[in-house]
């Protein structure tokens, strides 16, 4: 199903009005191919799922969430990040949405009224990459019916996805990276607090962040010591 012209217009207007949340001021680079009719159609109720900071940091209003669990995609830090979490020097690494397996996060059913510019929003904080792609996707909720919901799955086809970095060099890599919003470290750490305190289980990104943590602190104490 195609967005109509007067949908995307609707869509466009709505992100020429952002631009004082802190987010880029401009548009994401060419969304309207990736955008469904049934994404636009304001018939339908708009969920959103988020696996990372949207989970806490939603950004948008919402009239409900609800755990839910989406098969087919894995959370991952596959995504180089080299402005928030790195540079281009030592890039920093940052979640995605990569192919395989499941996720576990949280789906938001947005409020009518605040339906275009909820969408707005979403593609300007999103996809101010190419690293991302805006998908709908069907996610099952705990104890309900499931929905679909607008998500952001990577594109292994860009260059900032990161591929085969092994568990080793991925602690490695985030121990040393520090971008504009701060140490790579904080970002992974903080990340899997959110988690545990959602009740959301990860065990891969908690052993990641243990792992960094005692990194560390092993090359504080070296440093000290000498």
């Amino acid at each position: 199903m195609k967005p109509s012209s007067r949908s995307l217009q609707r869509l466009q207007a709505a992100l020429l009005h952002l631009g004082d949340d802190g987010l880029p001021d401009y548009p994401p680079p060419k969304p309207w191919p990736q955008l469904s009719g049934a994404l636009l159609d304001a018939a339908c109720p708009l969920w959103v799922f988020g696996y990372g900071s949207l989970m806490w940091n939603a950004g948008f209003p919402f009239v409900e969430s609800r755990i839910a669990t989406l098969h087919g995609h894995h959370r991952a830090l596959c995504v180089w990040s080299w402005e928030y979490r790195g540079t281009v020097e030592r890039p920093g690494l940052v979640l995605g949405l990569d192919h395989g397996g499941s996720c576990t996060g949280l789906a938001f059913r947005v409020a009518d009224s605040a339906r275009d510019a909820s969408i707005a929003y979403l593609l300007r904080r999103e996809l101010t990459t190419t690293a991302y792609r805006a998908v709908l996707r069907t996610v099952r909720c705990a104890g309900a019916n499931p929905v679909r919901a607008l998500t952001f799955v990577v594109d292994r086809r860009d260059d900032r996805y990161a591929a085969d970095l092994g568990f080793d060099g991925t602690c490695e890599i985030i121990t040393q990276a520090h971008g504009g919003r701060g140490a790579n470290l904080d970002y992974v750490t903080e990340t899997a607090a959110h988690l545990q305190k959602l009740g959301i289980a990860c065990r891969k990104l908690s052993r990641v962040a243990a792992t960094c943590l005692h990194l560390q602190s092993a090359r504080h104490d070296t440093a000290l010591h000498g």
